[in-house]
């Protein structure tokens, strides 16, 4: 591998887990902090113990890419890591990076990969011509109200013959985003109503009155199949998680790996065939499009175990470490996704196939984060003055908060906290030692007018026990 420095465009645990990454590599970084997270401890990690392998500069937005360019070229780096979040999905960015007099590696796909798969309704309509199953309804904006009308009635029907008790149906506007313009049908007779509201909508909003029109689903687990690829051609999974356990604003709070297990629950379906089902769908849609990086394909699992391609997420994940801590690679142990993402935008050959990764037992990550889950998950700030985790061999903590002095969580971001990737050998031993660990973490801080800390750890145990379970 030839010199390289990566600048790391992003702040947080995630920045601290490249950092650790490009060590093992043998590569120099570069981080970029605001005046806002100076005392996050991805940039006092730095700032403590200032090398030439490692530097940071203060910059007054993540989100300004002239900024992170300019950095970029300061320091000489020749690739930028976007982490997740941010530019990690932007190919324009990525775009950018490729073609800019100065061309620096985005390490991520492709830019035309990260752009074609971007497209909900592109990705839906790729997958649909390779047979591979999305939720029933339109791939592609509606116009003509009858030609809606017949669709809705299809799907009212199927939803009958499949024996929901309540169907309903999801009437969208094609140019929306960020769940602006969307309705739900419970009866065949309201649809025209709904659907000249829509129409209308966004023919206002959006100047495109193209509607979408597709199966309202309730009642269903929500998996993830890890895939690995190189620009090689190489095609590797490392299992599939299961990420239903989420805030009332759809941010996950506890993921699992594997995504389903029949040893410990009785499915009505037989899950193993579907998440094998799965894992083949996905490999064979990262094929057609010639992925190239770590990504995550997204799904959903109804009770009668009717699987549908949701989206497909080119970047690294927060809970990659999941799927990473169930695997094992003959010859390498437990694989780095961070480190294999990395390689492989760089250029390098895997240096394994399929038939090399086995897995072993399951995993659990649990995200914690100052929150009041009572109030709707409202985020929580203050200043954390002491945080304590348990020293397990089977758990493992990535945090940015520092743990040797007071901690001012910073009001413009997340109140994320830390992530705990704990690993039992059956899904209840983890299960058990995820209690365990939450039972003896120490977070103490208070708020504005002196009140206590809130976090999410009460709820992170009570909702152990239905992490696998339709409920």
């Amino acid at each position: 591998m030839a010199k390289q420095k990566i600048l790391i465009a992003n702040r947080g645990e995630i920045a601290i887990r490249i950092m650790e990454a490009c060590e093992e590599l043998g590569i120099e970084t570069v981080v970029v902090y605001t005046k806002e997270d100076e005392a996050s401890e991805h940039v006092q990690r730095v700032l403590r113990e200032p090398s030439k392998s490692k530097r940071a500069y203060c910059i007054s937005s993540y989100k300004d890419p002239n900024e992170i360019f300019s950095v970029c070229d300061e320091a000489g780096c020749t690739a930028i890591h976007p982490g997740y979040g941010f530019f990690s999905e932007n190919f324009r960015f990525a775009r950018r990076a490729a073609l800019r007099s100065r061309p620096v590696t985005f390490i991520g796909p492709r830019w035309e990969v990260i752009r074609d798969l971007g497209s909900k309704i592109n990705t839906k309509r790729v997958a649909k011509s390779l047979n591979i199953p999305v939720i029933p309804g339109s791939s592609t904006p509606i116009y003509n109200e009858m030609e809606a009308e017949a669709l809705a009635e299809e799907l009212f029907f199927i939803q009958k013959e499949q024996g929901i008790k309540h169907p309903s149906i999801l009437v969208k506007a094609s140019a929306g985003g960020g769940g602006m313009g969307i309705e739900e049908v419970r009866e065949l007779d309201a649809f025209r109503q709904t659907y000249r509201r829509i129409q209308n909508y966004a023919r206002r909003q959006f100047g495109d009155e193209g509607v979408l029109i597709e199966q309202c689903l309730t009642d269903y687990h929500h998996l993830e199949v890890q895939i690995l690829a190189s620009r090689h051609d190489e095609y590797v999974h490392f299992g599939t998680r299961n990420c239903t356990i989420q805030s009332t604003g759809r941010q996950k709070r506890i993921e699992v790996a594997p995504g389903f297990d029949p040893k410990m629950v009785n499915y009505p379906f037989k899950a193993t065939k579907v998440l094998n089902d799965i894992v083949e769908h996905s490999l064979k849609l990262a094929r057609h499009v010639k992925y190239d990086s770590v990504g995550t394909w997204e799904w959903i699992v109804t009770r009668q175990g009717h699987p549908y391609l949701l989206e497909v997420n080119t970047r690294i994940q927060v809970e990659n470490g999941i799927s990473a801590r169930i695997s094992r690679v003959r010859g390498l142990g437990q694989p780095n996704l961070i480190k294999e993402q990395i390689r492989c935008a760089l250029g390098d050959e895997l240096g394994y196939s399929q038939e090399d990764i086995s897995f072993e037992g399951t995993s659990i990550e649990l995200r914690i984060v100052a929150e009041d889950t009572k109030r709707g998950f409202a985020p929580w700030c203050g200043t954390i003055t002491e945080l304590r985790f348990p020293q397990y061999e089977w758990a493992t903590v990535h945090t940015h908060v520092p743990t040797d002095r007071p901690y001012k969580i910073p009001t413009e971001y997340d109140p994320n906290l830390a992530l705990a990737i704990i690993w039992g050998p059956t899904s209840q031993d983890a299960i058990d030692r995820a209690k365990e660990f939450i039972d003896n973490t120490v977070i103490n801080g208070y708020g504005p007018r002196g009140e206590s800390i809130i976090t999410n750890l009460p709820y992170l145990r009570e909702r152990l026990n239905a992490c696998l379970r339709f409920e």
